[in-house]
């Protein structure tokens, strides 16, 4: 093969390969190759300076497509790992520091508690003999000392009394000492008293707190219980539970993409009822690390493990996620996927956000109060036989069901006698119900954070029969009695309907597990702004001002 010199540049695979060939020559092949560069594509560049003439262009081509860099290759490969593995080491330290700051902080806080319990026992051991030994003083000094001792006294008593007013403390009117009057009229003293809740007996679990306080002997209100309530995480959230509404593409695409966001961007452990998981297998083997429960034991201890519920639907879905917690249940965060919805303030667009706020703290909270519904059956010799209990969020419903009669119901409240409805049936409401079943029948609007109990009749035979609102603290009972024409069916949040016979007995009571639902705003505005959007509360035309001009001079 005669002398030749070829320039040239081709692609081969997914790199080009750029060569030069100076001499090609009869003598022994002797190949100079020489990376001269290479790019993020694979572009390699080489210098071949000598190439024996027995060695064909396609022999040639072959040679130049061999990867001269692929040991380099895979000794970055190895290094990428390494580097992966020492990061993950890294942010596993991390998080293992970050608890135990958590954990150290909580045993402090424990042990400041302890020790702050303990002083108050002290001082309250040791203020008694004080007090005696002020009063026997108080008896031996003339008036004037005696308003003295009586000021110390006061201030005494305020430490030892911490929780209301006690019999011996004097209350004072501030006026000066420069006034013999007056300090005569301070010697006399205003009778004291204490106000306290009374519980329904001893063994009662309806604990209450004081909301009344006292100044110079006179009852006001104080701070009141339903002011906002803010969550603050004191440790990061580690296990998320997700809900998600049944049937819907549009909601089972939003809820793979989440699933991947909170895998890839927040680490979470994930958890989804067992047909989701089925779909999202079904889909892709990508979310293998998704987890869920077997039977209704792993069910109960669901409380225990998951720290944040997301739901992915309407208010049925938040409806179906609180039913699944039989007593405490977790922050619940509703997005909005429904066709209406008072309890899902977040809009499924700007998820990311929005848990991202969730997650980082502090958050506004709404504790929506529940029924716990007991059904008693007349047959029943003891309590053993009597039906689960059961919680509700929304209603409880009483009705006729298929018969034609009307229901014949005997309602009392703490053992004393309601009325007796007589019409369609009766709904037991919450607050957060409110502009539910119990709105469509004449019941009122409330705030879900005013604790109470709905009584709103369905389509009463007495134009009377006015709707009620129970205070939170109540039982109320409905009973079907034995002259009723027919039993009457009930159902708890519109499932798990079952009969009354003549005798039988539904028993309600707030529960004391209430459903924590993450706010938006906050909980006024989060429900002003269900009932003007879900509604359209109070949409009407402005009035016009074309009307009569008034003489301000008459």
């Amino acid at each position: 093969m005669a002398p030749c010199k070829l320039n040239s540049t081709d692609s081969y695979g997914n790199g080009d390969v750029s060569f030069s060939c100076s001499q090609l020559n009869n003598s022994l092949p002797i190949l100079h190759s020489e990376k001269a560069a290479q790019n993020g594509n694979g572009d390699v560049s080489f210098s071949c300076s000598q190439l024996d003439n027995s060695l064909s262009e396609k022999e040639v081509q072959e040679l130049l497509q061999q990867t001269p860099i692929q040991g380099t290759d895979e000794h970055l490969i190895e290094f990428s790992e390494a580097l992966r593995t020492v990061a993950k080491t890294l942010r596993r330290v991390a998080e293992g520091k970050a608890f135990a700051q958590a954990e150290a902080a909580e045993w402090k806080r424990r042990y400041e508690l302890e020790r702050e319990r303990n002083q108050r026992l002290q001082r309250k051991e040791h203020l008694p003999r004080e007090c005696n030994g002020d009063c026997n003083k108080e008896r031996t000094l003339n008036s004037k000392n005696l308003l003295v001792s009586s000021n110390g006294t006061n201030g005494q008593s305020e430490d030892c009394c911490t929780n209301g007013i006690c019999s011996h403390e004097v209350l004072q009117d501030g006026e000066t000492d420069s006034d013999p009057m007056m300090v005569k009229s301070r010697i006399m003293r205003k009778a004291s008293f204490k106000l306290s809740w009374c519980s329904k007996g001893e063994d009662s679990d309806q604990h209450k707190h004081e909301v009344v306080s006292f100044a110079r002997g006179n009852i006001t209100t104080a701070e009141r219980h339903s002011k906002q309530i803010s969550l603050k995480w004191e440790s990061k959230p580690q296990t998320v539970l997700i809900f998600t509404k049944p049937n819907s593409i549009s909601v089972r695409i939003l809820c793979s993409a989440m699933l991947r966001w909170l895998e890839e961007n927040k680490k979470l452990n994930i958890y989804v009822e067992p047909r989701v998981r089925g779909e999202l297998l079904t889909e892709s083997s990508y979310f293998n690390f998704v987890k869920t429960w077997k039977d209704d034991k792993e069910i109960s201890l669901l409380h225990k493990k998951v720290d944040l519920v997301v739901t992915l639907g309407g208010d049925g879905t938040v409806l179906w996620a609180a039913s699944m917690f039989k007593g405490p249940v977790p922050p619940i965060v509703p997005f909005s996927l429904g066709s209406l919805g008072f309890m899902t303030p977040f809009h499924s667009e700007h998820y990311r956000d929005c848990l991202d706020s969730i997650l980082r703290g502090p958050i506004n909270i709404t504790l929506r109060h529940r029924l716990q519904c007991h059904v008693i059956r007349d047959a029943a010799t003891n309590e053993v036989e009597t039906d689960e209990p059961i919680l509700v969020l929304n209603e409880v419903t009483i009705d006729r069901g298929i018969s034609s009669y009307l229901t014949n119901l005997e309602c009392y409240c703490d053992n004393s006698f309601v009325t007796c409805v007589q019409g369609d049936g009766l709904i037991l409401s919450t607050t957060s119900g409110s502009t539910a079943y119990s709105l469509a029948a004449g019941g009122s609007m409330v705030h879900p954070q005013v604790p109470g109990i709905l009584f709103t009749p369905i389509c009463p035979h007495s134009l009377s029969f006015r709707p009620l609102i129970l205070p939170e603290h109540v039982t109320v009972r409905v009973q079907v009695p034995f002259n009723s024409r027919s039993s009457a069916w009930v159902s708890f949040d519109g499932k798990d309907r079952k009969q009354l016979a003549a005798g039988d007995a539904l028993v309600c009571s707030m529960a004391p597990w209430p459903v924590p639902t993450a706010c938006q705003v906050d909980s006024t505005n989060d429900f002003l702004r269900s009932i003007h959007e879900g509604l359209h509360w109070n949409l009407r035309k402005t009035q016009s001002f074309d009307g009569p001009v008034i003489n301000n001079n008459i």
